[in-house]
């Protein structure tokens, strides 16, 4: 894969053009999941029996495929399903997500997305990677959330009102309310929840939706102050990501190092130094106690 590009206005890696793609594929895709979702979904399992996937997981990857493929046939693919993996030529991959909270989507709860990102760097590394464009669609909801390198950040509604997001400039830890989620691992659980509870007297309230995509973007557009969560992979968090940074907001890993599924830790510089002292000093003590 190739290198970020030194050139702004050179057309293959228009961030902007970048951006519109990853919008217009990924509102079409979630037209198809909600559209097309049949009445009994067909249903598999992954890493553990509470890890799922169904028959539309992949069924929208392959249209996302077929999509990106026809407008940007020499970039690179990386996607949760099977056949996602394709070098590129270009040094831009698109990393996506067909159904980013998948048991919402199995249970009906209208908390899942499609989550599409453009990166330069190899997504299948920690670090060396980053998002230059990305759009997250809540279908359900009707919202669009979308960013592109140096561009900012918005949300277009339903009703398509759009919206410029800002991060959250609160300061004070005791009045953050911090999203999270859990894997699907017994022992990973089992230590995602001591450190929540070692967390949560010190902040307002938490906040656990079931899609890593949305909780980005709410940290983007102020409705939480704070999101945090380990397991998380490239398609869980590109786009995501680049829709935070945008709307002024900083997103990494443990110790500063770059997010990735060891952490990923996303909130507004106001509170960052607080939020992530204590969620460092959380994380250390589960450590010990798990060691």
């Amino acid at each position: 894969m190739g290198t970020a590009p030194d050139r702004q206005d050179d057309p293959v890696h228009d961030v902007e053009v970048l951006r519109k793609i990853a919008v217009d594929v990924a509102v079409s895709a979630g037209r198809f999941i909600v559209d097309d979702r049949p009445v009994t979904l067909s249903v598999t399992t992954k890493t553990t029996d509470t890890d799922v996937v169904t028959d539309m997981d992949q069924r929208a990857q392959d249209l996302i495929v077929t999509a990106l493929r026809e407008r940007r046939p020499d970039d690179g693919f990386l996607g949760e399903e099977e056949g996602s993996t394709r070098t590129g030529r270009t040094g831009i991959t698109w990393v996506v997500d067909p159904i980013d909270g998948t048991v919402n989507y199995l249970y009906g709860i209208p908390a899942y997305a499609v989550s599409i990102a453009a990166v330069v760097g190899d997504p299948q590394t920690t670090g060396g990677w980053r998002p230059v464009a990305g759009a997250v669609v809540n279908p359900v909801m009707g919202h669009t959330y979308s960013a592109a390198e140096g561009a900012g950040a918005q949300r277009i509604d339903a009703s398509g009102r759009s919206m410029t997001l800002r991060v959250s400039d609160l300061s004070d830890l005791s009045q953050a309310l911090v999203a999270t989620g859990f894997g699907y691992a017994a022992d990973r659980r089992a230590w995602q929840a001591a450190v929540l509870a070692g967390i949560l007297p010190d902040i307002r309230d938490i906040r656990r939706m079931g899609s890593a995509a949305l909780d980005l973007c709410r940290v983007a557009e102020g409705s939480v102050d704070a999101y945090y969560e380990r397991g998380l992979n490239a398609w869980d968090l590109a786009a995501g990501w680049v829709i935070v940074t945008e709307a002024g907001g900083t997103v990494s890993g443990r110790s500063d190092a770059a997010p990735g599924s060891d952490l990923v830790v996303a909130c507004g510089n106001a509170l960052r130094a607080p939020f992530v002292e204590r969620l460092e000093r959380a994380m250390s003590e589960c450590d010990v106690t798990s060691a």
